[in-house]
């Protein structure tokens, strides 16, 4: 099973792209971030001729996230849940999507689109950290019903310095703060794999290049898009690919999709 993680930076309006890339890579999974459409607006046609069965958590003009599966999807959660005694009531963001995919051994699967948290010293730092509370309490409780799972997505964090071209450019930024980088390697640390680390690990795999500064062509990228899986997942984890190339194409995202196969 080829399951795939890609924020597109707007379905609609890279659509041909993304299409272009279904059709060259054929996922079995697919889970894309920053849809920037309300469930309605969605493409789903475009996506049901390949073959695959959809699941949406949109939102007008921002954030959002999809599950696309070849295999039928069951068990669909839209949303985090809300931590016990947080004061929060609602989330209005459309971050988080999960489904069972069905199978001979069937694999829950995730599409995540963490906060970027930008600027720092702002409600919005505040808010990436409570969210990663809520994603690290869900972990707990899927890794509690010992089944594979894969929570994949553009995570809005640089883990270490050695998944930046240029550390130090980031030392400001809410993606490489300490706290930010703490609550990944908790997350980590319940016992789940980062599957690029354990299938390759080699430094310079970035997974985003800003569209500024000729970032793309000077390779001044990071590595912020992650999968990380369950025990169960982990010990059938085949390889990881980045789809580097895509990054070239004509009006590409800024992010590139990173593809894992596991074996189901």
């Amino acid at each position: 099973m080829r399951i795939a993680t890609w924020n597109v930076n707007s379905v609609n309006a890279r659509l041909e792209t993304v299409v272009r890339w279904f059709e060259a890579a054929r996922p079995d999974v697919a889970c894309l971030q920053e849809i920037k459409c309300i469930d309605e607006k969605f493409p789903a046609e475009a996506f049901e001729r390949l073959g695959y069965n959809i699941a949406v958590h949109g939102q007008k003009t921002y954030n959002g996230v999809a599950l696309l599966s070849k295999p039928p999807l069951e068990d669909v959660r839209r949303g985090l849940p809300l931590l016990p005694g947080s004061g929060d009531e609602v989330d209005e963001q459309a971050r988080y999507v999960e489904a069972l995919v069905s199978g001979p051994t069937p694999v829950r699967v995730a599409s995540i689109y963490l906060p970027n948290g930008n600027p720092v010293a702002t409600e919005k730092f505040a808010y990436k950290l409570a969210w990663m509370r809520r994603l690290h309490r869900h972990a707990q409780d899927l890794l509690s019903w010992e089944e594979p799972f894969a929570l994949m997505g553009d995570y809005n964090v640089i883990p270490e310095p050695r998944d930046a071209e240029h550390p130090d450019k980031w030392t400001d930024d809410a993606l490489f703060q300490p706290e930010s980088r703490a609550a990944f390697r908790a997350l980590k640390n319940l016992g789940l794999t980062e599957a690029y680390l354990q299938a390759d690990g080699a430094p310079g795999a970035y997974t985003f290049w800003d569209y500024q500064a000729g970032a793309w062509q000077r390779n001044n990228g990071i590595r912020i898009d992650h999968a990380l899986l369950s025990p169960q997942a982990a010990d059938r984890l085949l390889g990881v690919s980045i789809h580097r190339d895509v990054r070239g194409w004509d009006k590409p995202s800024d992010h590139v999709p990173l593809v894992i196969e596991l074996d189901v």
